[in-house]
């Protein structure tokens, strides 16, 4: 909600000051019957608008001395009119700014004074029935208005909250996705240079050309790594951009990296799909190797795609050679998987298939990506 200018403050009550001393000699000429205002009304007429200098601070103050004034400055028989401008104010503040009970017994006390005064304590006879609705009548539309503006401002505050509040959620959802995928390219990353270094150590003597192969997927896997990470970490730190997002698109990189024998064959229309898919999908695939890489060393692997009309299937599928009953043990692999496929509306099965093992995601494609 914008603020304030602050100089309204200081403004405001010099000019209603003002306003109200000049004025009230031009209203005594049309009041014949008033008393003249002499040094004690004068200083009635300042001390009114001087006090709204506070009305932020103390606004149920601010509304009783200005009341206090007021009734002084009639009782003491000076002109009706621009007396009434602080109270005014004053009034309309208290409930713009919440004191609505102490707005309205303020208003309640003044009707029965002015009704009171001009009946029986004037010096000259009530004006009448239409004088005493008439000021019903104004009270009744500062404190409308009073009301409208305040019950405005608390909605735009409470609006803008809400979006803050979401905008807080979103980030911390960006957040953890963020850190959901970092975990995902360290373990893959990690696990192939484990598996990798291992056979270049056992290869190095014999096999040299082949260790040299070895170290090259271990320094690649390195630099993925570590490239993923300054990405991720900048974003959190000063929420720069980020590297495009791994994808489907990127699977033959995977693959080569992996430095397992998968065999892949895609089905369906290949075509565009929504980020969150294309992400969750290149994702899945990742952890699924890095559990055929942990779990199943040696092994060999058939990756199928398919894309249907309003789904993407995903089935990664390894022939063994490990235990790969580990995979639904203890861990993030399959847990993680299943809860980026269910994030999405699809679903994800992880299980013994013949001597392997089968992980199967079906991921929702909405219809306006078809």
């Amino acid at each position: 909600m914008r603020a304030k200018p602050r100089w309204i403050d200081p403004l405001l009550p010099l000019s209603v000051a003002i306003l109200q001393v000049m004025m009230t000699q031009w209203a005594q000429w049309n009041q014949a019957d008033r008393v003249p205002v002499d040094l004690l009304g004068n200083a009635l007429l300042v001390a009114g608008p001087l006090t709204l200098a506070v009305r932020r601070r103390h606004p149920v103050l601010t509304l009783t001395v200005t009341l206090a004034v007021t009734f002084a400055f009639i009782v003491r028989g000076h002109a009706y009119g621009p007396i009434f401008f602080s109270p005014v104010i004053a009034l309309y503040s208290s409930v713009v700014l919440g004191h609505r009970r102490a707005a309205w017994t303020a208003s309640a006390v003044a009707y029965v004074f002015f009704v009171v005064y001009t009946t029986w304590l004037a010096p000259v006879p009530s004006p009448g029935l239409w004088h005493t609705v008439a000021i019903a009548a104004v009270m009744g539309v500062i404190l409308a208005l009073g009301e409208f503006v305040r019950a405005r401002r608390e909605r735009l505050a409470e609006h803008g909250r809400v979006e803050r509040e979401e905008a807080r959620r979103q980030a911390s959802e960006e957040r953890l996705t963020m850190a959901q995928e970092l975990h995902d390219v360290l373990a893959h990353n990690i696990s192939l240079i484990h598996v990798q270094a291992s056979t270049a150590l056992h290869l190095i003597d014999d096999h040299p050309e082949q260790a040299r192969t070895a170290l090259t997927t271990i320094k690649q896997a390195s630099k993925d790594v570590l490239t993923e990470m300054r990405s991720v970490l900048n974003v959190l730190r000063d929420g720069a951009p980020r590297s495009p997002t791994a994808g489907l698109g990127r699977l033959e990189e995977l693959i080569e990296r992996s430095g397992l024998p998968v065999t892949s064959q895609i089905g369906g229309e290949v075509r565009a799909l929504p980020p969150g898919v294309d992400r969750a999908g290149y994702r899945i695939v990742q952890e699924a190797l890095t559990n055929v890489t942990r779990h199943a060393p040696g092994a060999t692997v058939a990756l199928l795609l398919e894309y249907g009309t309003h789904e993407l299937l995903i089935q990664v599928t390894d022939s063994g050679g490990g235990t790969p009953g580990e995979s639904l043990g203890s861990g993030n692999g399959v847990p993680g998987m299943r809860e980026r496929a269910t994030a999405l509306g699809g679903s994800l099965t992880a299980e013994h298939h013949g001597q392997g093992f089968r992980v199967q995601a079906r991921l929702p494609i909405p219809e306006e990506t078809e």
